[in-house]
């Protein structure tokens, strides 16, 4: 009987049917191990870094440490404008969404109602960052902080005050929430006043919860401070002064300009209506404007003597000179060109013109002299020409050319219409007259020493002018409204109709106020140009309107500045009343 093999029946594994294949399995999980080893080994031991890098991305943090802007002031270092530090408190919808026992309390410390709050952080539920509200004093935001509301957090911060107020607002302009200059110096020297922030490297949670504040990476370095050339305690004053005069003649606007004629420096700048750069929640446009340097206006009469030195300068013309303007009227083609007064016997010489203010006697000395003379000399003195202040937005006005002079053009330049100045280009127009025909840079920042002056009209002809302005001011039927008791000044006043917009001629009953002028005029110091923008009450000519504004300006500047007198005779001195007059008052 032949022997069953039980092994036969007994399948073989498949390692031992296809030994190749479970080698190869095993070798592939032996060298993943052996991979896997190595790179724990790498890790940890050949290249930590990695991993505490990988660890840092998501804990270590760069916090911004602000950096204050730099400070504006006066030339007396009076602040004009600061940076005070402040809280602005943000936070965490998605952390807050869950605080809502605490939402009444944080909304009434943030000073807004509960339903507007709500409504909001609900709006935002999905976002991890909001501003609740920003730039708050530190006592306001510290006690928001001490409420310790989850999901609330803080950030240091400046905010930009202005201690002036409006008194400097259109010069000074302001910043924005970022304290990035928006208009003004403010805006123009912005790269020289703000600061660099710093960095604080800090330790985070994933909620992103301070743990630990590690070092400071790099410094905050704050912005420059800037000195600027006006005297606040002048500024004041010339604030006042238009501020009384636009309420007495109930005027549209009006600005004022005081120079140093020396240095070119601005001492005052004002203009109305101005605004409060601390709160600016209600202002308007309109009020944001920079009159003396953006808006342009034809000078009127208060050009004639800048024509008049043309004239002189080319020695055709002696101050004793006489012009017939016998009727008062000049016709020139369309044109009629007419005198407001009426000279006696129809002769004047050319002092008695300026005092006059006669279109008429001007058109026939410019007849003669040539309309390229009087464009040369006005060029010279700046009009038509950028101050070099660099404040934004500056207008340079008009100084028309003309290929061929006819006598219409000639004659309207010569007493001031057909071009268009500022009020800045006006007050540094008489500068150079009383600097006797030098024309000194101007300045918006205090300078250290006098700067050098280009000779732009002759000395002789400039001393000439300063005489006849005083003159003007000072003679029988002069603008006696301009005057200083205790000085010699010299001025011009000029009214200028306005002109119709979008359209060609003149507005009806719409003029311009003006008067320029420098003092004392024995030795000038300060050059002084006023604008008042439609009177509607009480009158509008220049000499009416004005003259008194630079009257009571000039005045408290020359007293303020201890300038001395140069017309003491006028002064009428009090007698103190004698013993026997004081009363008993034990």
């Amino acid at each position: 009987m032949k022997k069953f093999d039980f092994k036969a029946l007994v399948p073989r594994s498949n390692g031992s049917l296809h030994p190749w294949r479970f080698r190869l399995v095993i070798g592939a999980l032996a060298v993943c191990s052996v991979a896997v080893c190595w790179r724990i080994v790498e890790l940890h031991v050949l290249d930590e870094g990695f991993l505490k890098n990988q660890g840092d991305k998501r804990s270590v943090r760069h916090v911004p440490i602000p950096a204050h802007r730099g400070q504006i002031t006066d030339r007396n270092g009076e602040p004009l404008a600061v940076s005070t530090p402040v809280l602005t408190i943000w936070a965490n919808p998605s952390q807050l969404i869950h605080q809502q026992s605490r939402w009444s309390e944080l909304a009434a410390l943030l000073g807004t109602d509960l339903k507007t709050f709500s409504e909001r952080l609900k709006a935002n539920a999905d976002k991890e960052f909001i501003y609740l509200r920003r730039r708050m004093v530190p006592a306001a935001g510290e006690a928001i902080m001490d409420l310790k509301v989850p999901g609330v957090y803080s950030i240091e911060e400046y905010r930009r005050f202005y201690p002036a107020g409006e008194v400097a607002a259109h010069l000074v302009g302001f910043t924005n929430v970022d304290e990035q200059g928006q208009e003004g110096i403010e805006l123009s020297y912005n790269h020289w006043l703000e600061g660099v922030p710093g960095k604080r490297q800090v330790l985070q949670d994933r909620r992103g919860r301070l743990i630990k504040d590690v070092q400071v990476v790099s410094n905050a370095r704050p912005g420059n401070d800037l000195a600027l050339s006006i005297d606040l305690r002048l500024q004041y004053l010339a604030h006042r002064e238009l501020r009384e005069a636009l309420q007495e003649f109930e005027a549209r606007a009006g600005s004022i300009v005081m120079l140093d004629v020396h240095t070119g420096e601005v001492l005052a700048m004002a203009n109305h209506p101005s605004y409060n750069p601390n709160n600016r929640a209600n202002l308007q446009p309109d009020a944001m404007r920079n009159r003396a340097l953006i808006d342009v206006f034809e000078p009127g009469s208060t050009v004639k003597p800048i024509s008049m030195s043309a004239a002189l300068a080319t020695g055709r013309w002696k101050p004793d000179d006489e012009v017939n303007v016998y009727p008062g009227t000049l016709k020139i083609g369309r044109y009629t060109i007419r005198d407001v007064s009426r000279a006696p016997g129809g002769v004047l010489d050319l002092t008695g013109i300026l005092l006059k203010s006669s279109n008429v006697g001007m058109s026939k000395i410019a007849f003669d002299v040539g309309g390229p003379a009087m464009h040369g000399t006005m060029q010279a003195v700046g009009f038509g020409q950028y101050t070099g202040l660099g404040f934004p937005g500056e207008r340079v006005g008009n100084l028309p050319s003309f290929r061929e002079w006819r006598q219409a053009e000639t004659a309207a330049l010569s007493y001031g219409y057909g071009l268009s100045v500022t009020t800045v280009q006006l007050a540094q127009a008489y500068a150079v007259l009383a600097n006797d025909g030098r024309k000194a840079p101007m300045s918006l920042l205090r300078l250290s020493e006098r700067p050098s002056a280009q000779q732009v009209i002759p000395e002789d002809v400039a001393r000439t002018m300063q005489s006849m302005l005083q003159e003007v001011i000072e003679g029988t039927g002069g603008t006696f409204r301009a005057k200083v008791p205790g000085y010699h000044v010299a001025g011009k006043s000029g009214t200028a109709r306005k002109t119709a917009a979008g359209s060609k001629g003149y507005q009806q009953d719409s003029y311009r106020s003006l008067f320029a002028g420098f003092a004392p005029s024995s030795n000038p110091r300060l050059a002084i140009a006023v604008v008042i923008d439609e009177p509607t009450k009480g009158g509008y000519y220049g000499g009416l309107v004005a003259a008194p504004v630079f009257s009571g300006l000039m005045s408290n500047a020359l007293r303020l500045l201890n300038i001395a007198p140069d017309n003491l005779a006028e002064l009428q001195q009090a007698e103190l009343p004698g013993p026997d007059s004081m009363e008993d008052r034990g």
